[in-house]
């Protein structure tokens, strides 16, 4: 009976969940501010005091029960409940809301004895073994037979609890580079349907080189080997597909048997992963979440890699999102980089969130663990489990939520800069990689695609910018004043075609290297590069280099003295009708434009043939920001100081402005009359404002927010 059933879901949870689709969830109330709480963690009994604690700290929501399926189901069918029973009445008695996790990213000791199968299958037949977390093949009909049978108890249990307000399902989900035989052969299956035949794909994958042509889809190769770049850039499609069915198949499963006016979410472990299409996953969510952490010495503290990430985030849905995990203290799987934070920035790092858009801010976690591999990513409470200086702080910033987080809950962005977010690029780049550290062999990456995007984003938040993010299936670029289009090695014709239009219809792109170089198949176009986007661009190429030493361009055109350096990658730009913006200062290379502009319709389009330094880059995106008035003079902040701003749900405008250094800073405040909502100060147009070291202000304008005081 129960392979009949095993076999049952290994042919019917695809589409299980198509019946359930997510909602937009009502505006929250206020802030949700909390902690992830693991009572089962304690080496003692302190559950009246933890929650007491969490009171007086001004915490209003916890997260529970995602870590801990051994305690749900100490033995295979039996499952207990009371354990959490309590925590969540204690909870709710203090007016402590709960989301709750469904525990599936960490299997229990008994069903990796009597499941081994359930174990990840790596290439080359690498098996995982018992011990960490997220060892599974999340596609195993056993275990997804057990997962979907823990889901349905717990949610039926907590579906009419007042205090349970929404459900994480699982936690941080990868692919975890599961190759077993199940998930090969509905590989094979997806390659079936989409190809239709295997000599088509032999010829979209190239399979004639070396002899490969597939002419019987039983011949198909295991991943293990792989040396086709469609290949392999089609696998990552499938991991990222995997991903999808599992997270959108456990989100149907909950909104089978919770109640609906419970939200359901996921956390993604940080954005802009290669192997999980955080687009796909967020359809089946009513909101998408995010663990967002900052690294290394507190100096290193700027909100810039907090913004990348909300950004994102912010973006997968065009709405409001959830941080559920942020740094408590210090973190890490060892003591090698334990930093803790600053005076003031652990309340800086709040604010910094919901500046983003951010509903909620949960740290992980409530108190530190006293053993094993997460021993030093301290929680709020030190091993002591007393009250600290960490503590002191959140404590501070809970106060001030309670009375004003009704005005900075549900903040609505409006932007006129986006970057375009290509998965496939990112993936096929790191399969060909433009600046690798040595030739043959093993070695690293001194650039890359992620590090393209990550530069552009930090020059544009340090020019105070507001930025979306778009991707690949985003049909209509019209919204946006500005798009940024790093390296776009991979792409389909109907997209090139669709940012041409919009350069066209008067929209301005800045670009990089490599674009339109491949097709959807990771197959370089057999068409002059740069293929379909040669008129919009105005030039062609045949040749390309890298380049073994930086190199000046001629003149210092962008004024940018010693940093007036490209590096790694060089395009031979042979002009059409475009202009050129920057040359080479080299006697060979000299003879080709660095930087492009080119007029296209009413549009026009910035290229970079070359891999900028990070202040070139910066200064490259200022000229055409100051172009399109988005960067004014007058709006000038002094350096380390950020301003992000929006709508609150009392249709005002609210700007944020953030201290991100250990010294006092002043400047003038451009805007609109209003109140800084922390000190009740009223502010005034002009006004000279000044913050401490970590120090920030949000002022909340006086009337109602039109278009033009949304967030630029």
């Amino acid at each position: 009976m129960l392979k009949r059933t095993l076999l049952s879901l290994a042919l019917s949870y695809a589409t299980a969940a198509a019946c359930a689709p997510a909602t937009a969830p009502p505006p929250f109330p206020t802030v949700l501010y909390g902690t992830a709480y693991y009572h089962e963690y304690m080496p003692y009994e302190r559950l009246d005091k933890d929650v007491q604690m969490m009171k007086e700290a001004g915490f209003n929501v916890v997260r529970l029960g995602e870590s801990t399926w051994s305690l749900w189901e100490p033995e295979d069918g039996r499952f207990e409940y009371a354990w959490m029973d309590r925590v969540i009445d204690a909870m709710g008695k203090a007016g402590i809301k709960v989301i709750m996790g469904t525990p599936t990213y960490s299997i229990p000791a008994w069903m990796a004895r009597q499941n081994p199968e359930i174990l990840a299958r790596k290439f080359n037949g690498a098996q995982n073994t018992y011990g960490m977390r997220q060892n599974m093949n999340t596609d195993s009909a056993a275990y997804r037979f057990y997962a979907e049978r823990l889901i349905r108890k717990i949610a039926a249990r907590y579906k009419d609890n007042p205090n349970v307000i929404g459900w994480q399902v699982d936690n941080e989900t990868g692919s975890y580079g599961a190759a077993n035989d199940d998930v090969f052969i509905r590989f094979q299956h997806y390659l079936e349907k989409k190809f239709g035949t295997p000599e088509n794909l032999s010829k979209a994958w190239f399979l004639n080189y070396w002899g490969q042509d597939l002419h019987s889809w039983t011949d198909l190769p295991r991943p293990d080997g792989a040396q086709s770049t469609g290949y392999k850039l089609e696998w990552t499609r499938w991991s990222q597909m995997r991903v999808t069915d599992f997270l959108t198949w456990q989100a149907g499963l909950i909104r089978e048997c919770a109640s609906r006016r419970q939200f359901v979410t996921h956390d993604f472990a940080g954005a802009m992963h290669a192997d999980v299409n955080e687009v796909d996953v967020a359809r089946a969510l009513d909101t998408p979440a995010v663990n967002i952490y900052h690294w290394g010495p507190p100096e290193w503290y700027n909100g810039a890699d907090q913004t990348l990430q909300a950004d994102f985030t912010r973006s997968l849905k065009r709405g409001n999102f959830l941080v559920t995990e942020t740094n408590a203290q210090s973190t890490d799987w060892s003591s090698s980089f334990q930093y803790p934070p600053y005076d003031g920035q652990f309340r800086e790092d709040v604010y910094t969130h919901l500046s983003n858009g951010a509903n909620m801010v949960e740290y992980w976690h409530w108190a530190s663990i006293h053993a094993n591999q997460e021993t030093y990513w301290k929680g709020v409470l030190s091993h002591d489990l007393e009250p600290n200086r960490a503590y002191a702080e959140m404590s501070r910033t809970g106060r001030e939520l309670q009375k004003i987080g009704p005005r900075l809950v549900n903040l609505k962005l409006h932007n006129d800069v986006a970057i375009l977010w290509s998965r496939d690029s990112l993936n096929a780049l790191n399969d060909m990689p433009f600046a690798k550290d040595s030739q043959w062999g093993g070695g690293g990456t001194k650039a890359d695609y992620g590090g393209l995007v990550r530069q552009m984003h930090r020059a544009l938040y340090d020019l105070n910018v507001g930025t979306d993010f778009v991707f690949a299936d985003t049909q209509d670029f019209s919204g946006y004043k500005l798009l940024v289009v790093p390296s776009l090695y991979v792409a389909d014709e109907a997209l090139l075609k669709r940012i041409a239009e919009y350069v066209r219809k008067g929209g301005r792109v800045v670009m990089t290297f490599k674009s339109g170089f491949a097709n959807e198949n990771a197959a370089v176009r057999w068409t002059m590069a740069p293929g379909p986007l040669r008129e919009a661009l105005g030039f062609h190429y045949q040749e390309f280099s890298n380049l073994a030493q930086p190199l000046a361009l001629k003149g210092d055109p962008f004024q940018t003295g010693a940093d007036n350096q490209v590096r790694h990658w060089a395009e031979f730009l042979q002009l059409d009708t475009a202009k050129a913006l920057a040359w080479y200062d080299h006697p060979f290379l000299g003879r080709w434009p660095a930087i492009t502009a080119n007029q296209y319709g009413s549009g026009k389009v910035v290229y970079e043939g070359t891999y900028l330094s990070d202040k070139l880059q910066k200064a490259v995106l200022l000229s055409s920001l100051r172009e399109l008035g988005l960067v004014t003079p007058e709006r000038q902040l002094p350096d380390h100081v950020h301003e992000r701003s929006g709508v609150n749900g009392f249709g005002r405008a609210v700007r944020y402005y953030f201290n991100y250094s250990g010294t006092a800073v002043n400047f003038n405040y451009r805007h609109q009359a209003g109140v800084d909502l922390l000190t009740s100060r009223r502010v005034k147009p002009d006004e000279a404002m000044t913050l401490g070291p970590w120090e920030l202000a949000i002022v909340e304008e006086d009337g109602q927010a039109g278009r033009s005081e949304t967030a630029k």
